[in-house]
């Protein structure tokens, strides 16, 4: 909690101090595939694979070549699989825990320079909620008290919140390919706590981290 008080303490702060030039705002869309894992939570554990897609805005900061606010909303796939190489065989080896949600990434993005066509960076929260969970082949889980589990297993937590990281390259300013990493700050499952302590890791907050590489075009 007091990451994300902070990290949203500073967003506000960059975004008081900053003037913005809304009438040169451009629009784009954005798409691509992701590689999600979650620390602490299901065993066995394995990556998911699965795709985010949505919108964008390109806000340029003191009418700035080189600077800009680029907000997002998108669809956004992540979660966890049981696919451990070390678990082949046994149960949960083919589980899916795969979390749905609406994303709201607001990043700082930096071109290296005002060239047309040039490398950039991006940097800011993201904002994520839950539309849904969608789970396959789930070893049984247990209570603290020995009985079976109802409902699903380990419900998600409806608002996740990370920072997120990139770097990419910008095709005259039009066709853009990311690479972004999300470090999540919040507790994805903590549901999870109240199941049977088999694992030491069980107490432990399940952080939620996306790989992505996508492709953005930005219109006129």
């Amino acid at each position: 909690m007091k990451k994300i008080i902070f990290a949203s303490a500073l967003l506000s702060s960059l975004l008081l101090s900053a003037q913005f030039s809304f009438d040169t705002t451009r629009y784009g869309v954005t798409g691509g595939a992701t590689y999600s894992r979650i620390t602490n939570a299901h065993n066995p554990s394995g990556p998911l694979y699965s795709f985010y897609g949505g919108f964008l805005a390109l806000i340029p900061i003191n009418d700035s070549e080189q600077f800009f606010l680029q907000p997002e909303v998108e669809y956004l796939g992540a979660g966890e699989s049981g696919r451990d190489s070390d678990a082949k065989g046994y149960p949960g080896y083919d589980a899916i825990y795969a979390n749905h949600y609406i994303s709201i990434p607001i990043y700082f993005k930096a071109y290296f320079s005002e060239a047309e066509s040039e490398f950039f960076g991006v940097a800011g929260p993201k904002f994520n909620i839950l539309l849904g969970q969608t789970i396959k082949d789930a070893p049984l889980k247990y209570t603290v008290d020995g009985d079976p589990a109802t409902g699903v297993n380990g419900k998600a937590a409806s608002f996740n919140f990370a920072l997120g990281f990139g770097l990419g390259y910008s095709y005259k300013r039009k066709l853009e390919v990311t690479a972004r990493y999300d470090l999540g700050l919040s507790n994805t499952y903590k549901g999870l706590m109240s199941e049977l302590a088999k694992d030491p890791n069980t107490q432990k907050s399940k952080s939620e981290q996306v790989l992505s590489v996508g492709l953005s075009y930005i219109f006129d």
